[in-house]
């Protein structure tokens, strides 16, 4: 019976072969739910999938040409970064832990502190997630995320009553805010709307299948 590794790997080849790109150059950390953002900032000659370098990484910068930055999704958000001026990629998985550890927005801060990224030239794409329709919380994680975005001043919007001791939580919106606190230009955040929940007879969603989910693949790459 093939191990979970070698399972990814054997994927990995048949998404190479459809996209024409060198599965060699592939990277993927082993996710964890952390804030912990690692730079790729050598060439990459051999497959890097659940190494212990990138143990408990939960998001990738690089500036390094056709480096492929890879990282799994089942609800939590992908968030792509381009800074097209200093030619910088980021692939960041933020679940709601990861949000309330604004992860996101600390990526922004490690493009400009590593790379000189100016933020105003960042583009970020957020992919299919988990939406507030779905997301559907009890009073304790109510509790985190109130008490952790109550000075923005939207915590109605980000927030939703569920009627039944429960709560619905906008974990994109505020994803946005915090990348427009780091600088990021409003129109440069491009939300693709999907929720994987409400989407999950066609992507992977955990909150429906729970541990028969599998894990979309998202992959970013800066081509010569």
């Amino acid at each position: 019976m093939a191990s979970k590794k070698e399972d990814v790997i054997r994927n990995y080849k048949k998404i190479s072969d459809e996209l024409g790109i060198d599965y060699n150059k592939i990277i993927r950390p082993y996710q964890t739910h952390t804030d912990n953002i690692k730079c790729v900032n050598n060439d990459v000659d051999s497959i890097n999938i659940f190494q212990k370098e990138y143990l408990e990484v939960d998001g990738l910068l690089t500036n390094k040409k056709d480096v492929i930055l890879s990282l799994g999704y089942a609800d939590c958000i992908p968030l792509f970064f381009y800074d097209p001026v200093k030619k910088v990629i980021g692939n960041i998985h933020s679940g709601w832990k990861g949000t309330l550890q604004k992860i996101g927005q600390k990526a922004v801060y490690k493009m400009i502190d590593v790379y000189g990224c100016n933020p105003d030239d960042i583009i970020c794409c957020i992919g299919p997630s988990i939406r507030k329709c779905h997301f559907e919380v009890d009073k304790d994680v109510h509790t985190l995320f109130y008490n952790e975005f109550l000075y923005t001043n939207k915590i109605e919007d980000i927030i939703q009553d569920a009627s039944n001791g429960k709560y619905y939580i906008d974990t994109v919106l505020i994803n946005k805010i915090i990348l427009e606190e780091a600088g990021l230009k409003k129109e440069n955040i491009i939300d693709s709307g999907i929720c994987t929940a409400c989407n999950y007879d066609i992507m992977h969603s955990y909150r429906v299948k729970g541990n028969m989910a599998g894990r979309n693949t998202a992959i970013i790459c800066l081509k010569n």
